[in-house]
């Protein structure tokens, strides 16, 4: 991605649609609203406009034009937008006269966002917030990913930044000018106490649930040997024919994923194949293989199978599956029992499901960290920990650079080109 071109893009939903916003951003974002309408509008404010195609003057569109100019703009550069209609035929005809300007070029995904990033407009943790709004399908993933995106996770990290950088400089004091009379030296104590607040603070954070549980969801596996319910009980549970059901043994072979929300939380139900050790031909072996695979990533095992003969974890929850089935076999007392068929026991499935879900999401009101934050966040708070017990000031403003530079990754301050490739690539076209 060059920033020197300037970019476009629609960054309202593809057409047909009532309007459609096509956007602008770059040096020649102006000459291109020239070109279309034959003059720059006051900035902010939004003027009726006849657009005309500059080469062959044709008229193109009754429309709305808006100009931001730089650097207080979405994305810190010059930037314009038309409200245009939101026809096929009337956003294509923008698109070419557009494209068909010396030194405009269609945007990549992402590349809006890349450039306020790049300006300053947003860090990159905001960034990412934005990322998990664009995708939020539950009211859940939705309130977490507009505080990211507002900047929640950022202030924090800023307010720990200005404390390390005060910390910095009570210990330089320290080392540099401890032997004149104007400068307090850092008291040891004083900076060992500040330093295990913050490791405090990052503890509490980095033992939340990860924010990418919000986005994946919770993976819910459905284990047990073959014509144990599994498939019926998914079906069940998303209310759908997600899988096929059969009495024949050994009907389900390949794992089959389902991702539904159950009271606004996101969960991805997995049926597997059934779990035997004989009479199992090739195609379905490869299958179990499979579903034990399952079993090891799963945050919950549905285990619809004898009681106690389930994989060894601690997430399995036993479930007495088939109430009404002439082969029902009873678990223990405290084992929920359900019938899919009849609906028996599905309400307090739900109810279960939900209560553990909400041990493994993040909560919509906190802030959660995802797996990229968390490393950069463990490594400031390791060099933390380092300095306790410490007395030597040299090794402590180390220590804190190290946690300083660790705070800097974390918000895009010092980041390499792949990983911003990798993130502002997963954006749409006008974003």
């Amino acid at each position: 991605m060059s920033t020197a071109d300037t970019i476009f893009a629609l960054s309202s939903g593809q057409p047909p649609a009532a309007i459609g916003i096509i956007r602008i951003s770059g040096a020649k974002a102006s000459d291109a609203l020239c070109a279309l309408s034959g003059f720059v509008p006051v900035e902010r404010r939004a003027s009726l406009v006849r657009l005309t195609d500059p080469e062959s003057g044709d008229v193109l569109d009754n429309a709305l034009i808006l100009w931001f100019p730089g650097p207080n703009s979405a994305s810190g550069e010059d930037l314009a937008e038309i409200h245009c209609h939101g026809g096929r035929a009337v956003v294509r005809a923008l698109e070419s006269a557009l494209e068909n300007m010396d030194g405009l070029r269609r945007a990549e995904p992402g590349e809006f966002t890349r450039r306020a990033f790049t300006h300053g407009r947003m860090d990159l943790a905001e960034a990412e917030g934005l990322s998990d709004l664009l995708f939020a399908e539950t009211e859940l993933q939705r309130r977490s990913a507009i505080k990211a995106a507002g900047g929640a996770l950022s202030r924090k990290v800023e307010g720990w930044q200005n404390t390390i950088l005060g910390l910095s400089a009570m210990v330089e004091a320290e080392l540099d000018f401890s032997d004149e009379d104007d400068v307090t030296p850092a008291q040891l104590e004083v900076v060992q106490s500040a330093v295990g607040k913050l490791a405090s603070e990052m503890v509490n954070m980095l033992d939340r649930p990860r924010a990418e549980k919000l986005r994946e969801g919770v993976r819910v596996v459905m284990g047990g040997p073959p014509n144990s319910g599994k498939s019926t009980l998914l079906n069940a549970l998303v209310e759908r024919e997600a899988a096929i059901v059969s009495e024949i043994a050994g009907t389900t072979r390949d794992v089959i994923e389902v991702p539904i929300a159950i009271r606004g939380i996101p969960f991805l139900f997995i049926d597997t194949a059934g779990v035997r050790d004989e009479g199992a031909e090739e195609i379905e072996r490869i299958g179990i293989d499979r579903a034990r695979q399952q079993f090891e990533m799963a945050d919950l095992i549905l285990w619809l199978g004898p009681e106690g003969e389930g994989p060894q974890s601690s997430d399995l929850v036993e479930i007495a599956s088939r109430q009404d089935h002439p082969e029902y076999q009873p678990k223990s007392s405290g084992v929920l029992a359900v019938s899919p068929l009849a609906g028996t026991g599905m309400d307090q499935l739900s109810a279960l499901l939900v209560d553990r879900a909400k041990e493994i999401v993040p909560c919509g009101d906190e802030i959660s960290v995802n797996r990229r934050q968390a490393d950069h966040l463990t490594r400031a708070y390791s060099a933390f920990a380092d300095i306790a017990g410490l007395e030597d000031y040299l090794i402590i403003a180390e220590q804190l650079r190290m946690a300083r530079k660790a705070l800097d990754a974390l918000t895009g301050r010092a980041s390499t080109e792949d990983m911003l490739d990798s993130l502002f690539g997963k954006f749409c076209i006008g974003k």
